[in-house]
């Protein structure tokens, strides 16, 4: 099953606890269970020390108090104690096994009482222990019980005594006696607890149980340090504040991310550091726990009951195990961790409730997968992130160099492997570690590689999170990952094909930042993105007609010029031929086998295109030739998202009729019209024809009810919109500005009730069209050079309008606040040469607005500059008096 941290101790000398001067209980323990009760952290192990604590005591004085109680407080915190046995034979000098077990001891604490130099033996050990002392690095913690520390370092009261009855015995040892004067001198100058009745024997013993165990952990820290872990310390601390250690609550927390990005590291420190605070701590490593049944969770909670208990509990099955948690555990502050865990069944199995834990219990559990933590309803989540640039440099150069800073000769090549790797911790040092003692040209050869192949070790574990998904968001994974290698905004195209459910279990499961999805905002780590393509790939390394997704251009040139597509290919994405030195000729019917495609993304600059009637020389040397109209061969059964920038297409074919289409983009386009007639086009969402200079008219939207964008700005050609426009009633955003030769439009549009954003060109009528202020929704105008308007129109009627602008009017009177609606935000007018120059003394919006209820111009400020005035909200207005006058006003604050 999965691995326990029980103790600090390694989990390599967990028997060494059973030496043969010490009784056992539990005889019949097997090597499992004593692992699962004294196991430790894997990366802790040392074979320096066999023993934590050797005891040095004199029996007949604390045998059966004190040192009982201490040693019995010691080994439930998981200190490997040494103590000798009551029925060991003692004989004049010290056996062989004890010296061995102080020799294996990291500490000895030696227990100063009323008879302890009358004893040989106990003096033996003494001299023993000082010796290994300087040796071998063994501390030394002296507690002087109700003897007075100065009689024990100057030999003075009952140590007077007993070392006078040494001097006198009839086989005196001067030499030897000289040795143990020394020891007792220089053990009784260490400072240690002195217990002399003023304070409670418990209170001492706890703490120098505590003292043991926070100096124990120091080494495991530096293991840490020597396993090349950078930038911890921050984190360690956000994560304190977050457990508010001081509180005698129960909390959980929850530490949440990618794969590799180092959330398990992050437990363990927190374990090692803090772990001595609690009376028991448990580390369970859920990796690779797939199995949920009733038996593995019941053999679960034996293992950390049993890590915690320090002795074999037995567990029959989950609901038993549940009540022996709450039994034993509901009056003991402990420290549990559950390390990647992937299921709400392994929580409740192991951390069940707060009830199940004693006051001050800290339980921290990490996943990849944010929303189990929800589910199981923690206190607070910590997501890791990865590491900044410097932290990314420092590891790296730690794993490939093991200094701080890679050679200069190395330093640009690092850091391409830093920008690679994206501050994921495991990437960094796989690479690192990969790459050590090898050529400048094995690393630039390494580095091509990886760009187009990823290390198979980073591969593996970051695609645990994608093998989990279920199908269609496996689908939406991969279209993200490909996707993301054009303009990052079709992303969002996504959300009309997806529920939003598959969003949000690609961000609880990290495979999006969880972070930026929050606030609204679709971000995948570099490495993700690599790891999806690497998926697509894997479906055929050799052809690259039979995978699903075409997102590299070699690939896709590839595909089109040898005209090996598929039916297999669902997605297929060109957004550049930079670096591509020859023309490129292919035949429209290299789209025809393509019967499963989803989406196609042509994101060209005009330039790149053969265009019939340009000069060839006037291309540049990488351009794309097609021979015939190569929509009249896009299978359109299937089609979602149409995005073609410069399509070489002059008609829209008959055949061509994609019913599923999402979105229509088709930028600076050679169209002259779209499709005759009607269009049934029931999902549409989003219609972009900008910049298409040879488009006369817009088609027939009757049958396209779900528009919600219109984009036909810059059309130079554009005379006619199709009337059918005023029955969307979903339309949000219409944008026509930039179209001269716009002759007619429709005057009745009251029926797009939803419109919120409206920019119409320019126009020669001198009265505003009534039809606009039925257009109740509506946050933005902007009117694009309307030289004959010389009155602004009634804006107060539009309630909800927050901007307005204005170009190249002829209204020459300031708006009056009567017209101004309460709502505006931005207002922008240019007005004509009869626009009074007195507007020095601007009185015209009110505190409705937000604004001064008069702003006065200041008569010496230069014509044309602005003029900022200090208001509660953020708010702008800027007026400009063109031809003879040229007055800006511009009055602005920020919240």
């Amino acid at each position: 099953m999965g691995q326990i941290i029980a103790t600090l101790r390694p989990s390599s000398s967990t028997n060494s606890e059973n030496t043969k001067k010490r009784k056992r209980d539990d005889s019949s323990c097997s090597e499992e269970d004593e692992r699962i009760i004294s196991s430790s952290l894997p990366s802790s192990s040392t074979a320096r020390w066999k023993h934590d604590v050797f005891l040095s005591f004199c029996g007949e004085d604390t045998r059966r108090s004190f040192t009982d109680h201490l040693y019995s407080y010691l080994k439930g915190k998981g200190i490997l104690v040494f103590r000798d046995d009551e029925s060991l034979e003692r004989g004049t000098y010290i056996s062989q096994e004890l010296m061995q077990a102080i020799q294996e001891s990291r500490y000895a604490i030696v227990i100063f009482s009323e008879n302890y130099a009358f004893s040989k033996w106990c003096l033996r050990e003494l001299a023993e222990i000082v010796e290994w002392e300087e040796k071998k690095n063994l501390t030394i913690i002296p507690i002087f019980y109700h003897v007075d520390p100065s009689d024990v370092r100057k030999q003075r009261g009952t140590f007077a005594k007993a070392f006078a009855a040494h001097e006198n015995h009839l086989r005196v040892d001067i030499e030897e006696i000289n040795t143990w004067r020394n020891a007792c001198t220089k053990v009784g100058y260490i400072k240690g607890e002195h217990i002399n009745g003023d304070r409670y024997e418990s209170t001492i013993i706890q703490q120098i149980s505590e003292m043991i165990l926070y100096n124990y952990t120091m080494p495991n820290i530096l293991i840490h340090e020597n396993q090349k872990i950078v930038g911890i310390d921050s984190r360690v601390g956000e994560i304190l504040n977050l457990l508010h250690m001081e509180s005698n609550d129960v909390r959980f927390l929850g530490i949440h991310g990618m794969g590799g990005v180092g959330k398990t590291t992050l437990a363990e420190i927190i374990y090692c550091r803090f772990s001595c605070r609690f009376e028991g701590s448990s580390f369970i490593s859920c990796t690779g726990q797939r199995s949920t049944t009733a038996r593995d969770l019941a053999s679960l909670q034996k293992e950390l009951l049993s890590a915690i208990m320090k002795e074999k509990i037995r567990v029959y099955n989950q609901y038993q195990g549940n009540g022996t948690i709450m039994e034993m555990l509901q009056n003991k502050k402990v420290l549990i961790i559950l390390d990647d865990v992937d299921c709400e069944k392994l929580l409740s199995a192991l951390a069940g409730d707060r009830k199940w834990f004693g006051r001050g219990s800290r339980v921290i559990i990490t996943c990849r997968d944010s929303h189990l933590l929800t589910t199981h309803k923690v206190n607070c989540k910590y997501e890791v992130q990865p590491l900044e640039t410097p932290y990314a440099l420092q590891l790296f150069s730690l794993s490939a160099f093991n200094k701080n800073h890679p050679p200069d000769n190395y330093k640009y090549l690092s850091m391409d492997f830093v920008k690679y790797s994206g501050g994921l911790p495991l990437a960094l040092k796989v690479l690192g570690s990969f790459l050590v003692e090898r050529t400048l040209d094995s690393w630039k050869s390494i580095k091509d590689k990886l760009e187009a192949i990823p290390n198979t070790e980073i591969f593996d574990i970051l695609k645990i999170s994608f093998d989990w998904l279920e199908e269609s968001q496996k689908k939406l994974f991969l279209d993200l990952a490909c996707l993301y290698l054009i303009w990052p905004f079709n992303l969002y195209d996504l959300k009309e094909i997806y529920p939003a459910i598959d969003f949000e279990v690609l961000a609880d499961k990290s495979l999006l930042s969880k972070s930026d999805y929050d606030k609204g905002y679709l971000k995948m780590h570099d490495l993700l993105k690599k790891m999806g393509q690497e998926i697509v790939r894997l479906e055929d390394p050799v052809k690259p007609g039979r995978r699903s997704r075409l997102c590299c251009k070699e690939d896709v040139l590839h595909v089109l010029e040898k005209d090996t597509g598929t039916e297999a290919i669902e997605v297929i994405c060109l957004y550049d031929l930079a670096g591509q030195a020859k023309p490129f000729n292919i035949k429209a019917k290299a789209f025809s086998e393509m019967k499963n495609l989803r989406f196609l993304y042509f994101c060209l600059s005009p330039s790149y295109i053969n265009w019939p009637g340009y000069p060839l020389e006037c291309m540049p040397s990488a351009y794309i030739k097609w021979d015939g109209n190569p929509l009249q061969y896009v299978p359109s059964d299937k089609l979602q998202l149409l995005d073609w920038e410069s399509c070489p297409s002059t008609s829209w074919p008959d055949g061509f009729r994609p019913k599923g289409l999402i979105k229509l983009r088709m930028h600076h386009s050679r169209f002259e019209r779209l499709w005759e007639g009607l269009m049934v086009l029931d999902n549409l969402k989003y219609l972009g024809l900008s910049g298409c200079d040879e488009l006369i008219e817009t088609p027939n939207l009757s049958q396209a009810p779900n528009l919600e964008e219109i984009d036909f700005s810059d059309c130079k050609n554009l005379c006619n919109v199709d009337p059918s426009i005023r029955f969307l009633r979903q339309l949000k955003h219409l944008r026509l500005n930039g179209c001269p030769r716009l002759e007619y439009f429709p005057t009745t549009l009251g029926d797009m009730i939803s419109l919120e954003n409206l920019s119409l060109p320019s126009s020669e009528v001198s009265i505003f069209p009534n039809v606009i202020y039925s257009f109740s929704s509506l946050e933005s105008l902007w009117l694009d050079g309307w030289p004959r308007l010389e009155k602004l129109p009634e804006l107060s009627k539009l309630e909800c309008l927050k901007e307005f602008k204005a170009y190249e009017t002829s209204i020459s009177q300031i708006p009056s606040i009567n017209l101004i609606p309460k709502s505006i935000r931005c207002f922008e007018l240019e007005g004509g040469k009869r626009m009074p120059r007195e507007s020095r003394d601007l009185v015209m919006f009110n505190n409705d607005c937000s604004l001064p209820k008069q702003s006065s111009y200041p008569t010496n400020h230069d014509i044309g500059s602005p003029v900022e005035y200090e208001t509660e909200e953020k708010f702008s207005v800027q007026i400009h008096c063109d031809y003879d006058v040229s007055l800006s006003i511009s009055l602005s604050s920020s919240i």
